[in-house]
């Protein structure tokens, strides 16, 4: 199949979405099919080879912003527009801003979702005239919901059918500015009707988003979210060994002690805050000796402050000496850094459509504890590889921990069981096969397979 992939960058961000449309494309040239991955906005962040390497940057971030603001922009020379979308000038501009939060681009995300008819609609046909001169893809995936408003001019003009990937975009909109928010969801459900079939990564999901949408049930497909599991092999670092982590800026550390982890956004959202509140929980009972706490992951612009408050908390409860923040890691320090730990949670309370980071942690043996809420209760119920607790409970999340880390045998024994689970099934090579189905019934003119 000839196919087409469009997917948001993050600039100098890690973003699992990301992470998630690479590691498929990769599987998918692998498996001799043709893909254009497109990234938007923002270059792609990623810890594997990037498979949208030697393609432009289309919808510019500051061009999309400019455009935006500034009407006299949207009649510049092409030449001008495309300077603006060079990619060492996007990483620098992401670097230093983070308008990222849906009260600051409520304007420019309806604008967005009007496609054609919207502010940016030169950048829509910039895209299609590049798009035109390249093999003409069978099927164009948009890697979320947001970029729907592409899709009846990308259906027009390229005679392609149009896949929607769903992957938490309901917590974005709900976030907008109420003069925003109705319209944002009016628009959405209006423009997904130009959508030949959406994917979920999670029951869950797919759910919630067929009823706020409106959908056809028979228009949504789950398909798990899959791992690259290269390199997830080896045995475990922690129970003697200690757990191997690069502080930033400095030399690799050994902790022969339990460590409690946390890889993702260092953000809210996430639960950073309920899990540091948990942390200080289970010092305070001291039943764990020299418990640690490794958190991992990205920080941008708009988070930094939010980790400063964080560190003060646990330096206030003086913990903060047991504590590392690490950023930026590569790939094999990601994996490292997963495999040094006694128990990992990302308590995200938020309604997350999947939460890769916990397959991750699963691949690499880690058992987890997890809140009941979104889709965490299908990874751990699929897996047998965790806990769950209530949801934004500190304490219920400190017992979840703590019962875990009491009982080590049977802890390591959860984490291998979910690590032969996730080599079973939740692979890129199962996702990858999944969606080619997907696909291939689509072009057989069937809604979902």
């Amino acid at each position: 199949m000839n196919l087409l992939q469009l997917t948001p960058g993050a600039g100098a961000m890690y973003c699992g979405n990301c992470l998630r449309d690479n590691a498929l494309v990769a599987e998918l040239r692998r498996q001799g099919h043709a893909v254009t991955m497109v990234p938007l906005y923002l270059p792609l962040t990623l810890d594997e080879e990037d498979q949208s390497a030697g393609t432009p940057v289309f919808f510019g971030g500051i061009s999309v912003y400019l455009d935006q603001k500034l009407p006299w922009f949207r009649g510049l020379p092409h030449f001008v527009r495309r300077l603006l979308a060079n990619e060492g000038l996007l990483r620098r501009a992401a670097g230093r801003t983070a308008k990222t939060r849906a009260a600051d681009v409520g304007d420019l995300m309806l604008s967005m979702l009007r496609g054609e008819e919207g502010n940016q609609a030169r950048e829509l046909d910039e895209l299609l005239g590049w798009l035109e001169r390249q093999p003409r893809p069978e099927v164009v995936t948009l890697s979320n919901v947001l970029l729907v408003g592409l899709a009846r001019r990308l259906k027009a003009g390229l005679g392609a059918r149009i896949v929607g990937t769903l992957q938490g975009e309901d917590g974005f909109l709900d976030a907008l500015p109420p003069a925003h928010r109705d319209e944002a969801w009016r628009l959405l459900r209006e423009r997904a009707a130009e959508v030949d079939l959406f994917i979920a990564p999670s029951r869950y999901f797919g759910e919630r988003m067929t009823r706020r949408l409106g959908l056809d049930s028979a228009r949504v497909r789950v398909i798990p979210n899959g791992l690259n599991l290269e390199g997830y092999d080896g045995p475990r670092l922690t129970g003697g060994g200690g757990a191997l982590v690069r502080e930033s800026g400095s030399a690799v550390t050994r902790h022969p002690a339990p460590v409690l982890g946390y890889f993702g956004r260092m953000c809210r959202e996430k639960g950073l805050d309920t899990l540091v509140d948990a942390f200080i929980e289970l010092k305070r009972r001291d039943r764990v000796p020299r418990l640690k706490l490794h958190v991992g992951g990205g920080c941008g612009p708009g988070d930094e402050p939010f980790v400063k408050e964080q560190r003060k908390r646990l330096a206030a409860a003086g913990c903060i000496g047991e504590t590392q923040f690490v950023t930026n890691l590569s790939r094999a320090e990601k994996i490292a850094f997963l495999r040094g730990l006694s128990v990992f949670s990302v308590p995200a309370d938020c309604g997350e459509a999947f939460g890769l980071y916990v397959l991750e942690a699963l691949a690499a043996g880690v058992p987890v504890a997890q809140p009941r809420v979104a889709a965490f209760p299908e990874i751990v119920e699929a897996t047998g590889g965790g806990v769950l607790c209530a949801p934004g409970s500190p304490l219920a999340l400190a017992d979840a921990i703590e019962g875990l880390l009491l009982d080590p045998q049977q802890a390591r024994a959860m984490g291998e069981h979910a690590r032969r689970v996730v080599r079973e099934r939740f692979t890129v090579e199962a996702m990858a096969d999944e969606v080619v189905r997907a696909y291939a019934g689509l072009l057989r003119g069937k809604a979902a397979g």
